[in-house]
């Protein structure tokens, strides 16, 4: 190996240490948004909804639709088919703006929010692929956070006394659970979080289960906010 490519192979690593310098500054970025987003949204579960519901969510929308600008940043800092080269690095904090995504969709319509709809929302664009983003497992994953975030409301609502939360969202969950059963799961990590599901559903189900026997609640009208 001579002087000429010694020379040229530091000059490589030296751009890759700079540009995933910038890249960790972005993501930072994107990191400090999703956990406080998280941290506004765990108020939901010491908040009676017809007083403090729509005004969290309104709080966190703002903050979610900020996503776009990380977003569009760490796009245009990865070179061209790199996606799943440094793909690893926002992994994380993209997987917790989908689920903050995702619970904000539920909590204000009763409905499941679409991957298309979640890409609109962070500002993805089809034209980034190849330098980022939104895989299909990451979006999986989002979903599957946010039903173990619903299976903890489930219980805390009953205990603010909103007994109709847990049949609504037992109705989403089962329908949510019936759609992951049909998915073809060649991914372990996401398969073993899928079946960890099956926990978070009868955990719900007792809930519901304990309202009804009550008699606590009237009948499920799916659909409705909580």
């Amino acid at each position: 190996m001579d002087s000429c490519d010694v020379e040229r192979l530091n000059e490589l690593l030296e751009q890759d240490v700079e540009l995933r310098e910038k890249i960790k500054e972005q993501v930072t970025d994107l990191d400090k948004k999703t956990r406080n987003m998280v941290g506004i949204l765990n108020k939901i579960h010491s908040t009676l909804p017809e007083s403090s519901f729509p005004g969290l969510l309104d709080s966190v929308r703002p903050i979610l639709h900020s996503c776009q600008i990380t977003c569009a940043a760490i796009a245009a800092l990865i070179p061209p088919s790199q996606f799943w080269r440094w793909k690893e690095m926002w992994t994380n904090s993209l997987r917790t703006a989908i689920f903050s995504a995702a619970l904000v969709e539920f909590l204000a319509t009763g409905k499941l929010i679409s991957l298309p709809e979640v890409c609109q929302i962070l500002g993805i664009k089809d034209e980034w692929k190849g330098r980022f983003a939104l895989p299909v497992e990451d979006y999986l994953h989002g979903l599957i956070s946010l039903v173990n975030e619903l299976s903890r409301l489930a219980v805390n609502a009953v205990t603010l006394g909103n007994f109709e939360a847990p049949i609504q969202i037992s109705i989403f969950v089962k329908d949510l659970f019936a759609g992951f059963s049909m998915l073809n799961l060649k991914n372990d990590t996401l398969r073993r979080r899928f079946d960890s599901l099956k926990y978070d559903l009868k955990k719900i189900e007792e809930v519901v289960y304990d309202v009804s026997l009550r008699k606590l609640a009237p009948p499920p009208q799916g659909g409705r906010q909580i």
